[in-house]
């Protein structure tokens, strides 16, 4: 009699493992409101594809930085004493130019940025896309940046440097540092502006994807699918 009822537990608690790897195959819902967890990442990667088609691609266009003003590349601090002094003795047209072709040189970088944005979004798990879902307005964001961050540096510090020399900035910055460096009474500067220009380029991207992802999150008007209206109901 023993040896029976030990075989039906070991018969039971074989069944019992099976049948929970079936249910853990099966698509979680979320919270009793019968949206799966399959729902939830994709309703994720949608709304920042939107982002990035919407608000990236604008980045690309000409003036797409230098007319934007939440994007726009000012100069660096050390150099907002150049464009002034410039401005003063006359000469606030080659300032104005140096200012463009800063801004130039990040339009031609971001536009290696879409392919390396749509791998980091492929790669949202279910537990990564709950935990944005439920985050604040720039969780999306947030887990793109950083996702791709380091390798995006990577991809526009060059093509930064090489448009700079496509566009002249490289002689135009050479002719505003040598003027300024000649005049009497100043600090000769000599700044990094590819680096400058690349951090500044790389923030002008994630400030427009947060730009698309927060009115998403709080605008209904901008959920323009059955799915991401069903997913962001959940954080409303």
């Amino acid at each position: 009699m023993k040896k029976c009822i030990a075989i039906l537990c070991i018969f039971i608690l074989s069944s019992c493992a099976e049948l929970q790897q079936v249910v853990n195959s099966l698509p979680q819902t979320t919270g009793g409101f019968g949206i799966s967890n399959i729902d939830i990442a994709n309703g994720l990667r949608e709304a920042l594809d939107n982002g990035i088609d919407k608000q990236v691609a604008k980045l690309t266009l000409k003036d797409g930085f230098y007319r934007n003003q939440l994007v726009k590349v000012l100069l660096p601090q050390e150099l907002r004493k150049v464009d002034k002094t410039l401005r003063d003795v006359g000469l606030g047209k080659l300032a104005d130019e140096g200012l463009k072709v800063l801004n130039r040189a990040a339009e031609d970088a971001v536009k290696e940025a879409t392919p390396i944005f749509i791998n980091a979004v492929k790669q949202i798990t279910f537990t990564d896309a709950k935990q944005i879902l439920l985050g604040n307005d720039s969780a999306a964001t947030s887990y793109l940046k950083n996702r791709t961050r380091s390798q995006l540096y990577q991809k526009f510090n060059p093509v930064i440097n090489k448009s700079f020399s496509k566009v002249g900035a490289d002689k135009i910055w050479s002719s505003i540092i040598k003027k300024y460096n000649a005049i009497p009474l100043t600090n000769n500067v000599n700044p990094d502006l590819t680096d400058y220009v690349t951090n500044e380029a790389l923030k002008g991207v994630y400030t427009m994807i947060a730009v698309e992802e927060k009115d998403i999150r709080t605008k209904l008007s901008s959920r323009t699918t059955d799915l991401l209206k069903k997913v962001f109901a959940l954080q409303d």
